[in-house]
């Protein structure tokens, strides 16, 4: 119990009243604590049990019927090892002192954006409670600074542009990277290893932050079956790692992180330093709203509430969507917070909803990652958007644990005129994103880890290694994943599709031979650890 008092503190998520204590039997199966003194078990209460894939004495590695779990501990701002900075006694830029208008009555733009081109790092540029119209984008390039409201049920940003919104966050968070030389491995780096080979590691120091990849090859196209589907990345590189270099022992560069993949010598592996990543960034105590009119906010497309980009240990909590014209219906123009091109995040505590852009072309994506590793989504709600929590567009995100959600109303529109269409499904979206984890979450519409084929640009297979844990709700799971996927735990009510001959009328299950392996099956009330993440995080604070 110190244990997960210490874990409630460092992830700042808090801790329930203590549960019965968990002791281990004769035959090492687990058992709930008996106070009754008269030692008589209630055989008809439904005992505590482990996965195959997760005993006591796990180690990463350890395989099942071709299943297998990674050490997802470490997703998460300074890889959840230390609690989201408390900035209450920070210095404080003010922005009404510069010439904000917390009525709403005037544009605020240019006020908040001199406190955020000014500030020193250690400062918060806060909004006091009020409403700020910003008729403009809001862009923070500054490491060590902080936005801050009084709460999101006082301080509320109201963005009103519609026009060339496409691809655009209405505040951005964004680094400037730049990759250094390409360093080719000798060896192939090889999946859960924290150690790789190259050809020449002079230069580089403990402490860098390098990223390591290969080229989308035709052999590794192959590989996967996906000749007629993944085209847009072919022949070029790509990372499936971000990492931070912790020794250099001659050529043998030990990494912070395991390895999610094999990275093979054939497809050209290697790893480049990356330097202009900001850091110590965050978004915190307010809410937004994005919502303009109508047919405004379907005139483009990809628009993002929050973007974070080339970021990396930062952070959003305790933020919420609102509806900027009081009406209710609608929160936000398109997407809620992306998470792009970075690693070491954390979104937690975040409710965003009621997008009005939910048609094709990337809209109404709630909570986004792309291209990112070692990202958590925690205590986080997506309500009514086309796909609530998605992973999209090109290879390379890996570690990404979506912790204690909830996925609702989730729902695509054709166009601006139709009603509502198909369910919205949370979902793997684009190109193989590799060692995810849905833990301990409710969906009440849909989550989706399958191979999309033809749709976006080809996005063919886009999961493999994901956990989905303890999932529960009145929603479907459906689970066909490159190699054999894992989903540990569902509750009563989720309806679960893994048979390969339910594949659909796209052929979503194509090529994911052999079916993704089920275990408790509507037993997730009884699911020992309840949460995967949490416990993994323990024993590695622990070690």
């Amino acid at each position: 119990m110190r244990r997960a008092l210490l874990l409630g503190l460092l992830l700042g998520l808090g801790c329930g009243p203590e549960e019965p204590p968990v002791v281990a039997d004769d035959d090492d199966d687990l058992v709930a604590g008996d106070d009754d003194d008269s030692g008589d078990d209630d055989d008809s209460a439904p005992q505590p049990w482990r996965s195959a894939l997760y005993p006591q004495d796990w180690q990463p590695g350890l395989t099942v019927d071709g299943a297998r779990l990674h050490d997802f501990s470490y997703a998460g701002y300074r890889q959840s090892s230390e609690p989201l900075p408390d900035v209450s006694s920070w210095p404080i830029e003010d922005v009404t002192l510069l010439g904000a208008d917390p009525t709403g009555a005037t544009d605020s733009t240019a006020a908040i954006q001199t406190a955020l081109d000014t500030v020193a790092a250690g400062t918060r540029v806060h909004l006091p409670a009020g409403t700020y119209r910003v008729d403009g984008l809001l862009r923070l390039e500054t490491s060590g600074v902080v936005v801050t409201g009084d709460g999101p049920e006082s301080t509320f940003l109201r963005f009103t542009r519609s026009d060339d919104m496409t691809n655009r966050g209405h505040l951005t968070l964004s680094g400037n990277a730049s990759l250094g030389a390409d360093r080719p491995l000798l060896a192939d780096g090889a999946v859960f290893a924290t150690t790789v080979t190259l050809e020449d590691a002079a230069g580089l120091a403990p402490g860098d932050h390098v990223q390591l990849g290969h080229v989308i090859t035709d052999d590794y196209v192959a590989d996967h079956g996906m000749e007629s589907f993944w085209n847009v990345s072919n022949g070029q590189w790509r990372a499936f790692a971000r990492r931070q270099v912790v020794a250099v022992d001659g050529d043998e560069v030990t990494l912070d992180v395991p390895l999610r993949t094999d990275l093979l010598v054939r497809d050209g592996a290697s790893l480049r330093v990356v330097t202009g990543l900001l850091s110590e960034v965050g978004v915190q105590d307010l809410s937004l709203s994005t919502e303009v009119d109508w047919s405004a906010a379907w005139s483009d497309d990809r628009t993002h509430g929050i973007l974070l980009n080339d970021v990396r240990d930062a952070w959003v909590r305790n933020v919420a969507s609102y509806s900027g014209t009081g009406e209710g219906e609608y929160h936000l123009m398109s997407g809620g917070v992306k998470v792009l091109d970075s690693k070491q995040v954390t979104v937690q505590g975040v409710t965003f909803e009621r997008a009005q852009n939910r048609g094709g072309g990337g809209n109404g994506y709630l909570f986004e990652v792309s291209r990112s590793t070692e990202v958590l989504f925690a205590d986080c709600v997506g309500r009514a958007g086309r796909h609530n929590f998605i992973q999209n567009w090109d290879f390379g995100t890996s570690g990404v644990v979506w912790l204690r959600t909830t996925s609702e109303e989730g729902y695509a529109r054709l166009d601006s005129s139709s009603g509502l269409g198909s369910v919205g499904a949370s979902e793997f979206h684009h190109s193989l994103a590799t060692a995810n984890l849905i833990d301990d979450s409710v969906v009440h519409d849909a989550w989706k880890a399958v191979n999309r084929r033809t749709f976006s640009s080809g996005a063919g297979h886009t999961a493999a290694d994901v956990v989905f844990w303890n999932l529960r709700g009145t929603g479907t799971l459906t689970s066909f994943q490159y190699g054999v996927g894992a989903i540990v735990g569902t509750g009563e009510d989720l309806s679960v599709v893994t048979d390969l001959s339910m594949g659909g009328l796209f052929a979503e299950a194509s090529g994911t031979e052999p079916e993704d392996r089920v275990e408790g099956a509507g037993e997730a009330a009884t699911l020992e650890p309840p949460s995967l993440f949490e416990d993994q995080l323990a024993r590695r604070l622990g070690r």
